[in-house]
């Protein structure tokens, strides 16, 4: 399957300034830009950074970003699943994770979570996806938000849907280990009865086990 990422941005007014969502966004452009010492939810930022970098040079990686000025402030990545997670046992072409999204602490509240998807969604070429998130409580920032569980899955969720990601039963053991934690999807309306039946085995993997 050939990946083909078509560049689409949006301007965002927040009390920090105007900020440019864009993307997907290359390697050499990425290199160009700073990266914002808030953005510490999976590892330190020049670390993160190096990750999205990487990815953006995956013939399927996609990266959304958040600007101000040069300082990259949010994020978005797109890219197959780990090989060690289920939703890659179907080795399917069109389905891709939803890796990670991140914004900076200071800039929170000003829907750049929401613009960073609806971005992502500009891409005519998604609609040959099925786009898939796995939400887990303990990778959110409870502690800095100062949210209980559910309150911040109300608020990822209401994020998601923005996307046009909504939210799919499955019987994977991690997602079920917790009732916070959830998989949400958005199937494009390329994307074929046999993937989506693929998709629907993947989600129900359990029950051929018995």
């Amino acid at each position: 399957m050939e990946h083909v990422k078509t560049y689409n941005a949006q301007e965002l007014k927040t009390p920090h300034g105007t900020l440019i969502v864009e993307g997907p966004i290359g390697a050499e452009k990425l290199k160009k830009y700073t990266f914002h010492e808030g953005l510490v939810a999976f590892r330190q930022p020049e670390k993160q950074h190096a990750a999205l970098i990487e990815i953006s040079q995956l013939p399927e990686g996609r990266i959304i970003i958040a600007r101000l000025n040069e300082t990259i402030i949010g994020y978005v990545t797109y890219l197959y699943p780990d090989p060690l997670e289920r939703w890659s046992e179907g080795k399917m072409k069109d389905l891709i994770e939803l890796g990670a999204i991140e914004v900076a602490n200071q800039f929170r509240g000003y829907s750049i979570g929401k613009t960073l998807l609806r971005v992502s969604t500009m891409d005519d070429w998604i609609e040959n996806y099925i786009i898939i998130t796995t939400e887990y409580y303990w990778h959110w920032d409870l502690k800095g938000t100062g949210l209980n569980v559910w309150e911040y899955r109300k608020i990822m969720e209401k994020m998601m849907v923005a996307g046009g990601l909504e939210w799919f039963a499955t019987d994977d053991p991690e997602i079920c280990s917790h009732p916070a934690n959830c998989l949400m999807a958005r199937i494009g309306k390329n994307v074929n009865k046999e993937s989506i039946e693929k998709f629907d085995r993947l989600r129900f993997m359990n029950k051929f086990m018995y």
